[in-house]
């Protein structure tokens, strides 16, 4: 398994990521003026959202050299977050592996220093200065998730992933053993 979130520090002088071209990690997306919340913890000032074929980037436009980095093997979840109930800005969700632990701890691990542990945070949204964007910002994620398929996933040849193609906005869902309704059968779509 690929390790949690990350702090990312790796970047060239024109401010954008060093990506491993030798593995052949490419660049997919970038979107400016990108807030990205850690855990319960409010929004950081925005930044630049980079998406390769391995990873998600996050770097600072405030604080020149502070970033964050995971990669897909780590993102157990991710989706398109509107309601405003359960955040105050719709979002790309995800959910991080994390290290055994809370997020309040993670962020209890150097209160004076205002530090988080980043091992220990298991969930990150990504704010987009336009939500319009948030659909294809999505998509991107699902492309490069199937590009990065959990190498113990015993799924018969396939990478674990159903597209809903009979469902009507067509989403992305994860094919897991643990997927059943109350009467322990699988859902049908």
């Amino acid at each position: 398994m690929a390790p949690g979130l990350q702090r990312f520090t790796d970047i060239a002088d024109d401010g954008t990521p060093q990506l491993d071209a030798a593995s052949g990690e490419e660049l997919v997306r970038v979107d400016r003026t990108v807030a990205v919340a850690l855990g319960p913890r409010s929004p950081e000032s925005p930044g630049t959202l980079f998406v390769t074929t391995r990873r998600v980037i996050w770097l600072s436009e405030a604080e020149k050299g502070k970033g964050y980095a995971v990669d897909f093997l780590a993102i157990s979840l991710h989706a398109v977050s509107r309601d405003l109930e359960a955040y105050p800005s719709p979002c790309i969700y995800t959910q991080i592996e994390a290290a055994v632990g809370t997020e309040e701890e993670a962020g209890e691990s150097n209160p004076e220093a205002n530090e988080l542990e980043l091992s220990r945070v298991s969930e990150m949204r990504l704010i987009l200065a336009d939500p319009g964007q948030l659909d294809a910002l999505f998509d991107v994620f699902c492309h490069c998730a199937e590009l990065n398929p959990d190498p113990n996933a015993e799924c018969n040849g396939e990478n674990g992933w159903i597209r809903g193609e009979d469902m009507s906005n067509g989403d992305w869902i994860r094919d897991d053993v643990d997927m059943v309704d109350a009467s322990n059968q699988r859902p049908t779509f």
